[in-house]
């Protein structure tokens, strides 16, 4: 029986790279899907695949309860596992692996592409000189403004190294502290949240989605924040209450919101977000370019081929599931 491999993930699919040559090299049937994928979409196509190429897919439990026994190894494009059911492919022994360190150089210039949008008012002018006309706004320097940055991963890290070469103060909050980094960079520990939400400028998010975490940018924490703070989120949508940073955009309270990332991917036409004139949206293209994909997708196939083959991945979500011989 021939060993099939479901791939989903679409910048992988439509990045050309080395990616593809060593995917192909391995012999091995691969079952291509446009994600990311529903669970009744993804309920669709696994059953009869021995590994998975994954990115942003509904794996729940139905989906795993599917999918074994036969599949074997789970590799995740990317770092993000919210969408994976990761207790319940432990207890049914799928190794999950992932690809830290690939896209975080990305994934900060991102932030700032949408951080100098709204305050540079881009799309405005730029809209305005398509259209034919040579209207004008005024906008706003970041040179002296303070970012709090909430997560101080390799993410988080690599926009404070870019906010300091703006001549920016970043300030930042993170169970996990690197004080030699922050020292090194001229970064501020935030003791509390609400000390970030005080102080900043901007408000950077780049923390994981967990139950701590979701809707932790609400009505109640964004009257704690600046009159006329500008958020930006490159993390995941759930981060941020829709309908309260929906209303804190309309009354001006939030002056501007640039995200990366949605509640629901891709959007419906009347999602909320998607309207606003002070809100810049753009479709979880954060870490798509050319060297990220490629260096994501390699690490991807690298994880997979290992795991297949029972040899040690880069970077497993659950280590103590063991890894075994699967071809």
């Amino acid at each position: 029986m021939a060993t099939r491999i479901l791939l989903t993930t679409t910048s992988f699919q439509d990045t050309p790279g080395p990616h593809h040559d060593t995917l192909a090299a391995t012999g091995w049937e691969i079952i291509s899907a446009r994600g990311p994928l529903s669970e009744a979409d993804t309920l669709a196509v696994v059953g009869d695949i021995d590994g998975y190429i994954c990115g942003d897919d509904a794996i729940t439990r139905q989906v795993l309860d599917k999918a074994v026994p036969r599949l074997k190894v789970l590799s995740k494009y990317g770092i993000g596992v919210d969408k994976i059911d990761v207790a319940s492919c432990t207890e049914l022994g799928i190794p999950v692996l992932f690809t830290p360190g690939v896209n975080h150089t990305t994934v900060a210039e991102h932030t700032f592409l949408l951080l100098l949008a709204l305050e540079k008012n881009f799309l405005f002018h730029c809209d305005s000189t398509r259209t034919g006309g040579w209207k004008r706004q005024t906008g706003h320097e970041i040179l002296g403004k303070t970012i709090g940055i909430v997560g101080l991963g390799r993410i988080g890290r690599e926009v404070a190294i870019r906010a300091k070469a703006f001549g920016m103060h970043p300030i930042g909050y993170d169970v996990f502290w690197d004080e030699a980094f922050a020292a090194q960079h001229g970064l501020a520990r935030a003791a509390t949240l609400d000390e970030v939400f005080g102080v900043s400028d901007y408000i950077s998010l780049h923390t994981n989605l967990t139950p701590e975490t979701r809707d932790l940018i609400r009505a109640e924490t964004i009257t704690k924040m600046k009159p006329g703070v500008i958020i930006l989120n490159c993390a995941r949508g759930e981060i941020v209450h829709t309908a309260d940073i929906v209303a804190a955009l309309q009354s001006g309270r939030v002056r501007g919101y640039g995200t990366d990332v949605l509640d629901v991917e891709p959007p419906p036409a009347d999602h909320p977000l998607t309207h606003l004139p002070n809100c810049i949206v753009t479709p979880h293209v954060g870490s798509r370019t050319s060297e990220s994909v490629q260096r994501q997708a390699m690490a991807a196939v690298e994880n997979l081929i290992r795991a297949m083959r029972g040899e040690k991945p880069l970077a497993q979500v659950n280590p103590e599931v063991p890894v075994t011989k699967v071809v």
